[in-house]
């Protein structure tokens, strides 16, 4: 039984004993696959680096929306040219975030704007990040459909079941770190239920997001993805191996099919 951890900043000063250690408990729980988020163009370097060191290990590589602000005005060229390396599965995390107030919403919905479009051109999916904001994330996301198909994943999901059915009409995957394990989420637990097989992925976020029953202790990592993939097991009222196959099957076609074929 192995699982796949779509969603893990693993060059996070968090890991004070640095990847290698990280990466060696998260095989020893079955996790043999792991995609390095970053946020920046420093912290995209630092994961791609990560990727080249570790068999099983991606990139993702782009530029937070709450990092726009700081990006210097040379930083999206490099992130495409990023972009093109074979270790390199997907673009983001990208995306808007209202809770905070570190950019502009017309710069973060450039950049998101930004991602959607490259990845419509190489082909290679986009994350999304989305924090109270999710008719502007639909709005962008409705527009960018009609350019063409959108290839991509929104992550951490915390929506409903209505904002999860446009986006899984839309043609996006929907994945589930930590919170859908928290007692108090019922709602989202019943929405992860109900989401298509054939859509659905699991994450940590990690260092963030711990699931319970280690909610609260930092750093969360990939080998914890195993406890989210048991809830969802659970409440999809599957064995947890069929639930690791599928969630398995899901990233590697998303995210690995274009480096297979």
């Amino acid at each position: 039984m192995t699982f796949f951890d779509t969603h893990a900043h693993l060059n996070d000063e968090q890991f004070t004993g640095g990847p290698a250690e990280v990466i060696s408990r998260a095989r020893q729980a079955g996790v043999e696959q792991m995609i390095a988020v970053g946020t920046s163009h420093d912290s995209s370097l630092a994961c791609l680096a990560i990727a080249e060191e570790f068999s099983g290990v991606f990139a993702a590589v782009g530029i937070h929306p709450n990092s726009s602000a700081d990006a210097a005005a040379d930083d999206w060229s490099k992130i495409v040219s990023l972009s093109e390396h074979a270790k390199v599965v997907a673009l983001g995390e990208t995306g808007l975030d209202l809770h905070w107030d570190y950019a502009p919403l017309s710069l973060q919905q450039d950049f998101f704007d930004r991602h959607i479009r490259l990845s419509q051109q190489c082909g290679k999916p986009f994350i999304v990040h989305m924090r109270d904001c999710e008719r502007e994330i639909v709005a962008m996301l409705e527009e960018a459909r009609r350019r063409g198909p959108l290839r991509g994943v929104m992550h951490s999901f915390t929506g409903d079941a209505a904002l999860a059915q446009e986006c899984l009409e839309l043609g996006l995957s929907i994945s589930f770190a930590g919170m859908v394990t928290f007692k108090k989420s019922d709602a989202l637990r019943e929405t992860a239920a109900a989401i298509p097989q054939d859509r659905l992925l699991i994450e940590t976020d990690s260092p963030y997001l711990s699931p319970h029953p280690l909610r609260g202790k930092r750093p969360n990592e990939p080998a914890r993805v195993v406890h989210t993939a048991a809830c969802l097991a659970e409440v999809r009222n599957i064995e947890l191996s069929a639930l690791a196959l599928q969630t398995t099957q899901n990233a590697r076609r998303l995210f690995l099919a274009p480096l297979e074929n």
